[in-house]
């Protein structure tokens, strides 16, 4: 549940507005060994309940003799609240360091009674995913998917998005994406920016860029519903809250500790 809060973007047609955007980005926000933790909390009637935490690391690595970023995400409901949601997930992909193409994802995650297991290996000479997927519902299914030149999967699209340059965006400019999820491909996907703003937090107030994702429909999650984001207006762009609404109320991802960022971060006080 908690990943999810943070990575399961979009759906609809867009329309862009002034600027245009390709997927060809260079990585100045993180480094190896960047580690992000967040504890996550559900709206419960008039208050909010702490029920959860999450860590995202980065990690510089090979595969297939190619440099690579590793990123993984793991998150977990807090033992006083699996009676009412238990939640183990754990998110993985591995990133062209140059390109910044996905070259391996991995999604194993267990949310209530809901199991999902999806390996998958990109081909992107070919356009193609190499996908394994199964769930509480389903029995394993290897499949061939098509992707176009700028296809994300879940965790690559959370650090793609760090790497935007958003000085040059107008508020609810629209920028298009393409999400591999479950062992799907959507296309005509976007991120819309909202504008600046300040954000208090536990470890300070910081000045924020803040976005919209569009949700796609999942587990938990009702198609169309939006989240919001706040990320460290500064060459970090870390998350710092995630606001999202649910089937049932909202959540919140907070951060809670932040180590090895790469740049000095844009902290007011």
């Amino acid at each position: 549940m908690k990943q999810l809060a943070l990575i399961i973007f979009l759906s609809s047609q867009i329309q862009i507005f002034g600027q245009k955007f390709n997927c060809k980005t260079s990585n100045t926000s993180f480094k190896n060994n960047e580690e992000l933790y967040y504890e996550v909390y559900y709206h419960l009637g008039p208050i909010w309940v702490a029920a959860g935490d999450v860590t995202f690391k980065t990690e510089v690595t090979k595969f297939q003799n190619q440099d690579c970023y590793k990123f993984t995400g793991n998150g977990q409901s807090f033992k006083s609240y699996d009676w009412i949601f238990k939640v183990r997930d754990k998110f993985e992909s591995l990133v062209d360091t140059i390109s910044f193409k996905p070259l391996k994802y991995l999604r194993d995650t267990r949310e209530g009674g809901n199991t999902t297991y999806n390996l998958n290996y990109f081909n992107h000479n070919k356009n193609l995913a190499y996908t394994f997927f199964k769930n509480s519902k389903t029995s394993l299914v290897k499949d061939t998917v098509h992707i176009n030149d700028c296809t994300y999967d879940v965790m690559s699209m959370i650090y793609y998005a760090r790497t935007i340059d958003y000085n040059n965006c107008k508020p609810n400019e629209l920028i298009p994406i393409s999400i591999f999820l479950d062992a799907k491909t959507y296309n005509k996907q976007y991120i819309r920016y909202l504008g600046k703003a300040t954000l208090k937090t536990s470890l300070g107030t910081f000045n924020c860029i803040k976005f919209s994702p569009k949700l796609i429909a999942g587990t938990i999650f009702k198609e169309g519903d939006e989240m919001i984001v706040w990320v460290t207006d500064d060459k970090n762009k870390i998350p710092l809250l995630v606001e999202t609404p649910i089937i049932v109320g909202s959540i919140q991802t907070k951060i809670k500790s932040i180590k090895g960022e790469r740049s000095k971060l844009n902290l007011i006080k």
